[in-house]
């Protein structure tokens, strides 16, 4: 499980921010996964959800999109680049040094084994790489790596030898051993392959596809339908046409780029209707009445773009990333993926679900609401164009607090600055008042 996530001057965030999804003393009973992370300790307690809000462009999208950031370096910094490659690092742009390194770092338990790992990059080269683990609760160095100077642990020394050979300045040795399958760098690799994968509007065409292949897999569509009836969108059953060699093509470009396989980004050459499915309804008199994709709404849409995701994420304890995920939803339909990776029935694999959202319903107005209080996040912009990161548990809530009333008051901060004189003034006829 993800247990943080931290970086610096990356997008619109300036300084250092961290994103803890360790279990705090205001955890809802039973929602904190207990994780092992070390050798005979006690488990760690990790969240398995957590909810990002704020105002407009304060950088709720570019917390998540950081996050895949780091998952893209991963993944691609050694296969999908040449030696003279810029890196596509993004750091804050608006200070006076924009030439400063951006750094990200991860918490992940692997195996029951706590790891940290983390890098700087500017656009050249990577400046600093380091990578720990903790089999007994002490730190055991992995990595460390300063610019040119890489230092290893004692294990598996051939192999590292094998990997700094072909390591390049603008590569993340992460990337360089996974290429030479270095056995104690590859887990850490793999966990990126499958975690932290973006939904956001970019990637609606690739999840629709992950969708469809579902369909096609025994156990699988009979979850796919259920989470279309769950959404009360009157659908009773999804068909498809032959499964042929052209959609065989299709769906396996889908997987491979998601899984980061393929680097190419390539993936909105072609739309759900390129799958050619269609939606049967449930009609007057019992009749069945089958609807082109092109014919349904766009919340249908959406939501049957999220429902591979959603599935494979389950199925695989990993990670998901949903930018705006109230986007086309109905609020009721929002908690009801909150709630799917919140409980331990639908969520075994300790899957977890990072969100960005405007919905307040999901911050409740009584104890009984979707997200515990030190599952809620908030960001908020400075005057200099900063983002910061902060979450609701800083401020003590009480359990029964109306959260959601008190956050449209400004009591926590992350919602916008609305002026009433400007909107006054936009309403003025040009060339002043009248008369």
């Amino acid at each position: 499980m993800l247990v943080a996530f931290r970086g610096r001057n990356v997008l619109s965030f300036r300084d250092e921010f961290e994103l803890a999804l360790e279990a705090t003393r205001l955890s809802e009973e039973d929602v904190p996964r207990e994780v092992p992370w070390r050798e005979g300790g006690r488990p760690m307690r990790v969240l398995p959800v957590a909810g990002i809000f704020g105002a407009n462009a304060s950088g709720k999208s570019n917390m998540l999109k950081a996050m895949a950031q780091m998952r893209g370096f991963v993944l691609h910094s050694f296969k999908q680049a040449g030696p003279q490659t810029r890196l596509p690092t993004q750091p804050f742009r608006l200070g006076e040094n924009d030439a400063e390194p951006s750094t990200y770092e991860v918490e992940v338990v692997l195996d029951g084994v706590l790891h940290v790992y983390g890098f700087r990059a500017d656009s050249e080269r990577i400046v600093e790489e380091w990578a720990r683990s903790y089999p007994h609760g002490r730190a055991v160095q992995l990595l460390q790596r300063d610019g040119d100077d890489v230092r290893l642990g004692t294990r598996h020394r051939a192999r590292g030898r094998a990997t700094e050979e072909i390591l390049r300045r603008n590569a993340l040795f992460l990337s360089t051993a996974a290429a030479t399958a270095h056995p104690l760098f590859l887990p850490l690799y793999l966990w990126f392959q499958r975690n932290l994968l973006f939904a956001d509007v970019h990637s609606r065409t690739l999840r629709q596809g992950i969708t469809v292949k579902l369909l096609e897999e025994e156990g699988r569509r009979e979850q796919v339908l259920e989470l279309l009836q769950e959404a009360d969108l009157g659908i009773v059953d999804v068909t498809r046409r032959d499964y042929d060699d052209e959609l065989k093509e299709k769906l396996a470009k889908v997987v491979d780029v998601l899984r980061g396989e393929d680097g190419s980004g390539e993936g909105d050459d072609f739309e759900v209707e390129d799958f050619d499915v269609s939606m049967k309804h449930q009609a007057v008199g019992g009749r069945a009445v089958e609807l082109d994709s092109a014919d349904e709404s766009w919340g249908t849409v959406v939501w049957f773009g999220l429902i591979g995701p959603v599935v494979e994420a389950l199925r695989q304890g990993s990670v998901l990333l949903a930018d705006e995920l109230e986007a086309s939803l109905h609020p009721l339909l929002t908690g009801t993926l909150v709630d799917l990776f919140q409980s331990k029935v639908s969520n075994p694999r300790r899957a977890q679900l990072i969100f960005n959202s405007h919905e307040v319903t999901l911050l409740g107005d009584s104890a009984d609401r979707p997200l515990g209080r030190d599952q809620i996040w908030f960001t908020e912009k400075d005057r200099q164009g900063g983002s910061s990161l902060y979450p609701l548990a800083d401020q003590a809530p009480r359990r029964g607090e109306a959260l959601g009333r008190r956050y449209l008051a400004g009591r926590y901060g992350g919602v916008p600055v609305v002026s009433r004189g400007v909107l006054e003034r936009i309403a003025e006829p040009v060339g002043g008042r009248d008369g």
